[in-house]
């Protein structure tokens, strides 16, 4: 089993900063392609950014290209969103994902082991 906690969410102003991350445990974090995703109320599950094993790939939705940057620390057994110029179409509920494969995707379909979610508010 793999457990996942992500933390660092809350309420902020558009144009704000936040930094989440997603405590791992109870496997070898560094086996993991690692992802972000979030969920807006009513909409669907959408993809943010992914991290490969070693960290030397990433990549990121449109939406978020240029503000978002993902990484990972796998002394930590941790990987980070950080988001900047945060606006409020950014508000969701979002979750650290991991994957067993190697190759980094975008669909939620592809990752095996979910965290609880971390509240992203962007309002003025």
């Amino acid at each position: 089993q793999v457990q996942l906690v992500e933390s660092g969410g809350g309420l902020v102003q558009p144009g704000d900063s936040l930094r989440l991350s997603c405590a791992a445990s109870g496997r070898t974090f560094s086996t993991f392609t690692m992802g972000w995703f979030r969920q807006a109320p009513g909409n669907e599950r959408d993809y943010v950014a992914t991290i490969s094993r070693s960290g030397d790939t990433v990549y990121y939705a449109n939406s978020v290209k240029g503000r978002f940057t993902i990484s990972r620390d796998n002394a930590k057994n941790t990987v980070y969103l950080q988001m900047n110029s945060l606006r409020p179409e950014d508000t969701a509920v979002y979750y650290c994902a991991a994957r067993l494969y190697s190759n980094p995707i975008a669909s939620s379909n592809g990752y095996d082991y979910w965290g609880q979610g971390t509240q992203v508010t962007v309002s003025s």
